[in-house]
């Protein structure tokens, strides 16, 4: 298993409580990866193709969903919130989003237990119409602590290094798995894999309880507020093509300008951290097997762009299938 995010935490975990015995490499510690900064809201944002992607979200709605009932230990928790919208929708799911077209999200919009449209008294300033839903909102530095410990007691193990190529990773394993999110650009090597940069900011909560989204249509600014045990999470951006992890002091405090335009007690908020994450987006997620030039097998499963903490335990349910079909010979 190439790659040690949510991702690949959660495929490793599949598999090896599964009977399969499996090792994690990873570049970097879990703390370090683009997992650890994501705000972890449960909902598809910037993920193609939609119809997969709302299966896989919808399973790991369920997982997720169980696992808040140990949100101490799992950092997994369910709470309201509003999917907000800048202009009015029709009489179903939004038409479109960040990524094109998302008539393939209304499975999604049915499969969210409790799922409405937001009253207009529910609606903070600035938005035109919304969804409000309970759903998942994970803690993912504490999160991504749990998912190593589950995958420590399945058997699984973790190594540290850098993997120079996935030939070399087969040689050494009898099937190999490549979540390596963004690196899979260089490892592949594959050239459809491109940065989405996110910059975010965490502060005091002045006693915001629920979660609110607005992420316009192609806005490379978004606006979120996300409670955390650690703090508001604030955001956010989405810069196509944008490689540097290092926040911006002017971003900054454009987030948090327009984050206070909604809550005005955020004007003056304690700043606790700045914070920059690579979504690993793909034009589609790529998740098949392949064979490799030296022979080995190996499935593919990156590319999940702004989604991986929502779709990741229903990926990880395709790749244990895979992998069997491969087991059983059912792929060659």
């Amino acid at each position: 298993m190439i790659g040690g995010g949510v991702i690949g935490l959660t495929s490793a975990i599949a598999l090896a409580e599964d009977g399969f015995r499996v090792r994690v490499v990873r570049r970097e510690a879990a703390g370090a990866t683009t997992s650890a900064v994501a705000g972890g809201l449960c909902w598809p944002y910037r993920i193609q193709p939609y119809e997969r992607a709302v299966r896989w979200s919808v399973r790991s709605f369920e997982v997720l969903s169980a696992l808040a009932r140990r949100p101490r230990e799992t950092g997994a928790r369910i709470v309201a919130g509003t999917m907000a919208v800048g202009t009015t929708p029709g009489d179903h799911a939004p038409q479109e989003s960040d990524g094109g077209v998302e008539d393939g999200l209304a499975a999604w919009y049915e499969a969210v237990p409790g799922l409405r449209r937001a009253r207009p008294e529910e609606l903070l300033a600035g938005s035109a119409s919304g969804w409000r839903a309970r759903t998942p909102l994970v803690d993912m530095p504490a999160h991504l602590r749990y998912l190593e410990r589950r995958l420590t007691a399945a058997g699984g193990t973790v190594e540290q290094r850098t993997v120079s190529s996935l030939e070399e990773a087969g040689r050494s394993a009898g099937l190999l798995v490549n979540c390596s999110g963004l690196g899979a650009r260089d490892l592949v090597p594959d050239p459809d894999v491109h940065p989405v940069q996110g910059q975010l900011v965490v502060v005091d909560n002045p006693g915001i309880e629920e979660w609110y989204v607005r992420a316009d249509t192609g806005a490379a600014d978004t606006t979120y507020l996300l409670p955390q045990p650690y703090g508001l999470v604030l955001g956010g951006t989405a810069v196509e093509h944008a490689w540097s992890r290092e926040p911006d002091p002017a971003v900054a405090r454009a987030i948090v300008a327009r984050c206070a335009r909604h809550v005005p007690a955020l004007a003056g908020a304690r700043i606790l951290a700045h914070k920059v994450g690579l979504r690993p987006a793909r034009s589609a997620v790529r998740l098949e097997a392949e064979r490799l030039a030296g022979g080995a097998l190996c499935v593919h499963n990156y590319g999940h762009g702004g989604a991986g903490a929502t779709v990741a335990w229903g990926c990880a349910d395709e790749v244990l299938r895979t992998v069997r079909e491969i087991r059983d010979g059912d792929l060659r």
